[in-house]
């Protein structure tokens, strides 16, 4: 089956990093915030065609379509995992996103590993945010990994490299819409995602319906398709500290019938 082109999906975005980013977001205040319902999906109007421009160095269509066959089998699965450091907000440039959902928090107790805000290794209170060339999404990054991953794809990585312009500050449900197209073009819809997320705070339990709405519909599956399970890490090195998240995603991914 043809697989959409990234060549073809592009235009408009090319070196306008504006356009990446999400239209409604903002970063939570430094005043202590607690929310008790998950936020609604944000929305976009950024296209995939605006935001996959063409580059005449861009190699990132032929990776996708490598020269070996991608075998119809029935039932093909996927692991994909992702790590972001959390930082200081005033440091990190952005908020929390887990599952595109922004996670507004009351003041966090942050270690100062590098000593930067207070003495080496001690307790910096702060609203926190995430260091990375996207938005940080980790449940995001995890499942388009699996996704290329069970295709036998090269890694989100590669496809979407941190030296890129195009994905400064970029909404990763881009990156999801993207991996569901080419997901679909070879022929394969969602069979179930387990997702395994991991950070010592911000609580994250009422936000995790958003965050399966939102992969239900970014992937076009169905909530009995879509598991989200979030643990602490016991206070245990990085992630313990605050000074890390991380996600491990398990999925399938189906043959469509004809």
């Amino acid at each position: 089956m043809r697989l959409i082109s990234i060549a073809l999906l592009v235009g408009l975005g090319l070196g306008h990093s504006n356009a990446f980013a999400p239209s409604t977001r903002s970063a939570p205040s430094s005043a202590a915030v607690v929310q008790q319902q998950p936020p609604s999906r944000t929305t976009t109007t950024t296209s995939n065609t605006q935001l996959f421009a063409e580059k005449d160095d861009d190699n990132s269509d032929d990776i996708l379509k490598p020269k070996y066959e991608i075998e119809p089998l029935p039932l093909r699965v996927g692991h994909g995992f992702d790590i972001h450091r959390m930082a200081p907000l005033e440091e990190a440039g952005q908020p929390v996103v887990i599952g595109g959902v922004t996670i507004p928090h009351k003041d966090q107790k942050w270690t100062d590993a590098e000593g930067k805000y207070v003495e080496k290794g001690g307790i910096y209170e702060t609203q926190l945010g995430v260091v990375a060339h996207s938005d940080g999404d980790v449940i995001y990054h995890s499942i388009v990994d699996g996704i290329f991953g069970a295709l036998t794809l090269p890694d989100i990585g590669q496809v979407f490299q941190d030296t890129d312009p195009r994905w400064k500050g970029c909404d990763s449900s881009k990156f999801m819409e993207h991996a569901c197209e080419v997901m679909t073009g070879y022929g394969y819809q969602i069979g179930n995602i387990d997702v395994t997320l991991i950070l010592e705070r911000p609580k994250v339990a009422s936000f995790k319906p958003g965050m399966k709405e939102n992969i239900v519909e970014l992937l076009k599956t169905t909530p009995g398709r879509v598991n989200i399970k979030a643990r602490t890490h016991e206070r245990v090195d990085s992630v313990g500290e605050l000074r890390s998240l991380s996600c491990h995603v398990v999925l399938t991914l189906e043959r469509i019938e004809k």
